[in-house]
């Protein structure tokens, strides 16, 4: 697989103009302007450079870690370093919207180094993309105005400084925005847990379980065709609990009927469920219910 350490040999690659900047690149489509159009098709690649893009009325499809993505919409997309990408010549972009590409050491020594790392839509697949309502798209585009604005101007001491506050303005507004769409989508989210709860009860009745272990959160992503960071994301949103708890909480009530089975130790259970290690097991179980198992039992056999 190909991976581009630069900025400007990524942007050669696509077949794209030479940045302003050897580390930022702004595309912004306004008035009667248009994009300029990267290569036609492309196998994996990955590169060292994060990525802001509105897309517009695309049509085909694009390929991003393991998820396709039909871009019959518009929608805001955030791209992370060695993310991969792939795309063939059914891809039709339309040359309208904008695109910011910048080197992760652009943000070297500033509090956005750290702070970028922090917003989960960067780790989402490209089809839990952004999709911004008109007005939103106007915020969004205001903003893309005046990092253009600095970025086509003569860089001086305060260049740098001015795009990183903007970039991390328009961050902070997406962070809203994907809050709004989560609320928006109450009833895809809603099925997403459904979905979510489906996957490890068919998991743990098929006896996967005992065959294979306790199943990793990636795992049951990839079963649901979504990103591990979304699918937390939203079960979060939708019930207070992340998807790691969803799946104690599984766990915890397969461990609750085994128990009470007289012929299986602590021990038993703990590996039949796929703990590695009793001890940790029974720390679980009173983490989430308040008693031991031993005691757990002790007191259905009082009952």
């Amino acid at each position: 697989m190909q991976h581009f350490k630069t900025l400007s040999s990524y942007l050669d690659y696509l077949e794209l103009p030479r940045p302003e900047h050897p580390m930022l690149s702004v595309f912004n489509a306004k008035g009667n302007g248009n994009l300029p159009c990267p290569r036609e098709s492309s196998p994996p690649i990955t590169n060292d450079c994060y990525s802001i893009s509105l897309k517009k009325y695309v049509k085909g499809n694009l390929n991003y870690g393991r998820t396709k993505y039909d871009f019959t919409n518009g929608a805001l997309i955030f791209i992370a370093p060695r993310q991969v990408l792939q795309w063939d010549n059914s891809v039709v972009f339309e040359r309208k919207g904008f695109s910011i590409n910048f080197h992760e050491d652009f943000l070297k020594g500033t509090a956005l180094a750290q702070q970028i790392k922090k917003y989960g839509f960067f780790s989402y697949s490209i089809n839990e993309a952004l999709h911004l309502s008109p007005k939103e798209e106007k915020q969004i585009e205001s903003i893309v105005n005046n990092i253009e604005t600095e970025y086509q101007n003569n860089q001086d001491k305060f260049s740098k400084e001015i795009i990183i506050s903007q970039l991390d303005t328009l961050l902070k507004y997406a962070h809203r925005f994907y809050e709004r769409q989560f609320l928006n989508r109450k009833d895809l989210s809603h099925d997403l847990l459904e979905q979510f709860n489906a996957q490890l009860s068919e998991y743990f009745e098929t006896g996967q379980l005992q065959e294979n272990g306790i199943p990793s959160i990636e795992q049951i992503a990839d079963k649901l065709a979504v990103s591990q960071r979304y699918l937390s994301d939203t079960l979060k949103k939708e019930t207070g609990k992340t998807t790691t708890e969803h799946l104690h909480l599984h766990l915890i009530d397969e461990a609750k009927n085994m128990l009470l089975q007289p012929n299986k130790s602590i021990s038993d259970v703990a590996y039949e469920l796929g703990f590695e290690y009793p001890p940790y097991f029974s720390r679980l179980f009173k983490k989430k219910l308040g008693i031991s198992p031993s005691a757990y039992r002790e007191n259905y056999k009082m009952n």
